[in-house]
């Protein structure tokens, strides 16, 4: 029976269950509670596990040290659902501190399976919003990898951070204005439409547009911003007739 299988107050259970075992297993020597909820098939038991992780770490300050080590070590074991768990785990301590995890976002980053690199982008997603600076400096280092899909992940973890408060991801992003990766320019150029329809944020967007060197790919960010105003019509701020002529009055290249 999955996680979503169960009621509502089942599953209230069910995940006090699983901090309960995590946490003793943390006192003791033993890790297979962990193990087992770490490897779960069902990503909402594995959720649930690298959730009490994060909750634990910041309730009980003398086993901080011992959860960081027992990351270190489960993030070298061959189940790629194990590391995948390990890095969403330290993805909840870097929403409040993130120099004790760094290191795991490094290694993640270039694992030899992808669920544990994407859960590197949704931990620098959530990360970012909540505890940007260090955040940023870090993914800032690899902006210019040689490995296209690092690059292409770093621009895509930022996002989040972005649709609230753009002009602290938008000199990161310019400096990807001249990537030659196709895969690169494409999550750019959705990046740029993703954090232009809050408030405020298009016309952070458009201003900043407007210093960028790179012509051609601004033109189609525009396109971009333009279609995410009727695609996100019930959340934007702007109706997209509004976007156009809020565009085409300050773009300079509007006409």
């Amino acid at each position: 029976m999955s996680f979503y299988d169960l009621s509502k107050a089942e599953r209230v259970t069910l995940v006090a269950s699983i901090k309960k075992e995590i946490a003793s297993d943390l006192t003791k020597k033993s890790i297979n509670n962990i193990l087992h909820y770490f490897s779960d098939e069902d990503t909402y038991i594995r959720k649930a596990a690298y959730l009490s992780i994060g909750r634990i770490y910041f309730e009980q300050i003398e086993l901080q040290k011992k959860i960081i080590s027992l990351l270190e070590d489960l993030l070298k074991k061959e189940n790629f659902k194990i590391r995948q768990t390990v890095i969403n785990a330290a993805g909840e301590i870097g929403i409040k501190e993130f120099e004790p995890v760094e290191r795991f976002f490094d290694t993640g980053l270039f694992d030899k399976h992808h669920s544990p690199r994407n859960a590197v982008i949704g931990s620098i997603k959530k990360m970012s919003e909540k505890n940007p600076k260090p955040i940023l400096k870090w993914a800032k280092k690899y902006l210019h990898h040689t490995n296209k899909e690092i690059r292409r992940e770093i621009c895509h973890g930022i996002e989040l951070r972005g649709r609230t408060h753009p002009q602290d991801i938008l000199p990161l992003l310019k400096e990807l204005q001249f990537d030659t990766t196709a895969r690169v320019k494409n999550t750019l150029v959705h990046v740029l439409g993703q954090i232009a329809y809050k408030k405020g944020c298009l016309e952070t967007v458009i201003a900043d547009l407007n210093k960028w060197q790179n012509k051609e790919l601004v033109l189609k960010a525009i396109d971009e911003i333009i279609d995410v105003h009727y695609r996100y019509r019930n959340f934007s701020v702007f109706t997209q007739k509004e976007a156009i002529t809020y565009i085409n009055k300050n773009f300079k290249n509007s006409k």
